[in-house]
């Protein structure tokens, strides 16, 4: 008997969500840094804001860490960031960090960081229940756009709240991002200052 294989419909992001994050690396080396941030997704208004140290930036090469706040307005092609500077004398042993604050950037942007369409979009493909953060959650895998390689995400079973975003190949190196406190309480208009230049 041949059995028949289990359909579903990639979920949509709720319209606006947020949550803290832990970014990691699969496998982690030596080297790498496990970090942390917030962040919040409208899309009604299609806005965005990631705050939280950076990752991957090596401490080593650059001379320090790098916390920087970005907030993303495609509709006007604007992206803000602030960003501080956390350097520390010695990297290998107990240091003192001192921070400096630089110089605000406006970039261009495009479309936001995370879509709401995208694993619909990718034609993401359901692979089953695992078990993450000590939720069931449902495995999704897709190709990203552009020849970027794989992601898998994860969904709390029968919701579309995220648990878990895999980007790359976890066998050679891929980005972690886990989200502990996935959210759909209403997001504040002022975490989206400032507002956009362009109108």
């Amino acid at each position: 008997m041949q059995l028949s294989k289990i359909t579903k419909k990639p979920p949509l992001l709720p319209a606006q969500w947020s949550s803290s994050y832990i970014s990691y690396w699969m496998p982690m080396q030596p080297d790498d840094d496990i970090t942390s941030g917030y962040c919040w997704f409208d899309y009604t208004k299609n806005v965005c804001r990631i705050d939280g140290i950076f990752n991957p930036w090596p401490e080593i090469k650059m001379g320090n860490r790098l916390w920087m706040s970005e907030i993303m307005y495609p509709n006007t092609d604007e992206s803000f960031k602030s960003k501080v500077a956390y350097a520390r004398e010695d990297m290998k042993s107990i240091s003192e960090f001192s921070a400096q604050v630089l110089d605000d950037e406006i970039d261009p942007c495009h479309e936001l960081i995370l879509t709401q369409k995208v694993l619909i979009e990718c034609n993401a493909q359901y692979m089953g229940i695992e078990t993450v953060l000590g939720h069931q959650a449902e495995k999704w895998l897709f190709q990203r756009p552009d020849n970027k390689g794989p992601a898998t995400y994860y969904f709390i079973n029968g919701t579309n709240h995220l648990v878990r975003m895999i980007t790359g190949d976890p066998k050679i190196c891929a980005s972690v991002r886990d989200f502990p406190n996935f959210n759909t309480y209403k997001i504040d208009n002022e975490i989206f200052k400032p507002e956009p230049l362009k109108k």
